[in-house]
């Protein structure tokens, strides 16, 4: 599929430039921007929200939760320290 589009005059010279700098054609790079911008990243509660379902049917508080996370915090802690020489 083939596609003209008109992009505005400092857009063009951007894009132009950073094809310059790293010895791409100019629609070789838009496509590559393109596809890259295509492929957004998750946001942080989409990939949370797996846990925060296991939470929810555990039926762990806020708090018991936060209990669980300072004490497997402090036992990776205290076992690195005894794994130093």
């Amino acid at each position: 599929m083939s596609r003209t589009i008109e992009l505005p005059e400092p857009i063009e010279r951007r894009l132009a430039d950073r094809a310059a700098k790293e010895g791409k054609a100019i629609e070789a790079l838009a496509i590559e921007m393109i596809e890259r911008g295509m492929k957004q990243e998750r946001t942080f509660a989409e990939i949370m929200a797996p846990f925060a379902a296991e939470v929810a049917a555990s039926g762990m508080t806020d708090d018991e939760v936060g209990e669980f996370f300072a004490k497997e915090l402090a036992d990776m802690r205290r076992e690195k320290r005894e794994a130093r020489p």
